[in-house]
């Protein structure tokens, strides 16, 4: 997720933004100078040093030893911008600092390819220009979304974070059934693939109208409508309701306090 933001923040250039990586794996930090022509650093330390954001690109399980590693060495005014997944606010201001800065957010993989949306709350200390900065920042890899109640941010992740799983589901279960119905391997791939792609396409440029796109295509006696019934009569948005609770209530299980 870090490679994708910092790819969407030099492309196209921005030239009031200075960007520095820190990975403490030398090949990746040299992939990342060759690609991006950013400098890079193995001690976080340096690469925090007169900064105005410090991104915590890390996963869950690591963001203890480099908190731990940045405590100390962080400036209150320096925003704290966290992508890892289940950190909370608190937990970071605690070994930071209670008055420290922080923004919390929840990208998904579609950010990979420009595409993302992003769920961010900020914190008590957090400034109108932390807001920006954030934004800006995330931005680059797709849409964003503000939050005021961080215990919201499970559902996002049951929904944008997990959300892509879903969709990708969906497209195998469309391959599988059109080979079933006799279609090559490759033509059902493409047929599912693009099907999902172009109709994504479509609801993304009328956001909130998901109901109104699917009754303009489900004609009365018709086999989208022949579809929909079977679908209605197996309970599938019950079924997708089960399964986004689940993801949240794991998220809210799995949350470092």
């Amino acid at each position: 997720m870090a490679t994708a933001l910092v790819s969407g923040l030099v492309n196209p250039p921005r030239a009031h933004l200075s960007i520095r990586v820190c990975d403490p794996n030398k090949n990746a930090r040299r992939h990342l100078e060759r690609t991006f022509a950013v400098p890079t650093h193995s001690n976080a330390a340096d690469a925090i040093d007169g900064a105005d954001v410090i991104v915590l690109a890390v996963k869950p399980q690591t963001m203890p030893v480099v908190l731990k590693e940045l405590s100390g060495k962080v400036k209150s005014t320096q925003l704290i911008l966290s992508i890892a997944a289940g950190i909370t606010i608190e937990s970071i201001r605690e070994t930071l600092g209670e008055k420290q800065a922080v923004i919390r957010s929840m990208p998904n993989t579609p950010a990979l390819v420009g595409h993302g949306i992003t769920g961010i709350v900020a914190g008590t200390y957090c400034t109108q220009l932390h807001h920006q900065q954030a934004e800006e920042i995330l931005s680059a890899a797709g849409e964003v979304v503000w939050l005021d109640d961080e215990s919201l941010m499970d559902a996002v992740t049951a929904i944008s974070g997990t959300g892509p799983a879903y969709f990708f589901l969906l497209a195998e279960a469309l391959a599988a059934a059109a080979r079933e119905l006799g279609l090559p391997a490759e033509t059902s791939d493409r047929l599912a693939s693009i099907t999902c792609f172009g109709a994504g396409a479509m609801l993304a440029s009328s956001p909130g109208e998901a109901e109104d796109l699917r009754l303009r295509v489900t004609s009365p006696g018709g086999t989208t409508q022949a579809a929909m019934v079977v679908l209605e009569d197996g309970e599938f948005r019950d079924l997708v309701l089960r399964a986004v609770e689940a993801a949240c209530n794991r998220s809210r299980e799995l949350a470092i306090k």
